[in-house]
């Protein structure tokens, strides 16, 4: 979080993040309003989507597993009151296959997690049509894009390991045993 200047944000710089993490919540919040942000902030899916609903920002980051459910319902609350927002999903534990889904259904962009505030900031204001980012410093390894295509044919399959494990021509324990480990990085 090198460069703290406040951005050109437009008329409206309010700001929606809901995470469940309540420091990295806390931290990113302080972060963007040194940028010039106007930040609510919210724990749940039940808060985020209550305050979608009643004051949609311009700007929302959203974490994708809340304890109380799936940050995309607070996407889908926040694309239907306010159809111009720009929303960003942010992802962990191997989600980049429902973060896909997430920008379907409206988010403008999605970034894994940890993410800083640069990085979320670059997200937010990315313009259509602006020049595609730097490559990261830090590439996936070959491990972890496999990790991320199981994660992904496992959610395209409901969670369902049976019907995963035959997609991907995969013995049902070796995919149980891949599951249940942390993902690389």
């Amino acid at each position: 979080m090198a460069d703290d200047s406040p951005l050109d944000l437009g008329a409206d710089p309010s700001l929606l993040l809901v995470d469940d993490d309540e420091v990295f919540l806390k931290r990113l919040a302080r972060a963007m309003e040194r940028r010039g942000f106007t930040v609510e902030t919210a724990g749940s899916v039940a808060a985020g989507k209550a305050l979608a609903v009643s004051r949609p920002p311009a700007y929302a980051v959203i974490d994708l597993r809340l304890e109380d459910g799936n940050g995309l319902d607070v996407v889908e609350a926040l694309r239907a009151k306010r159809p111009d927002a720009r929303i960003v999903v942010l992802t962990g534990y191997g989600a980049i296959a429902t973060a896909v889904a997430a920008v379907k259904i409206g988010a403008t962009d999605y970034l894994s997690k940890p993410a800083d505030a640069d990085e979320v900031v670059n997200a937010l204001l990315q313009r259509e049509g602006a020049v595609l980012p730097e490559p990261p410093e830090n590439p996936m390894s070959a491990d972890r894009v496999r990790w991320e295509h199981i994660q992904r044919v496992y959610e395209q399959c409901d969670r369902n390991v049976s019907e995963t494990a035959r997609r991907l021509s995969m013995h049902r324990r070796t995919l149980q045993r891949i599951l249940a480990k942390r993902s690389p990085r």
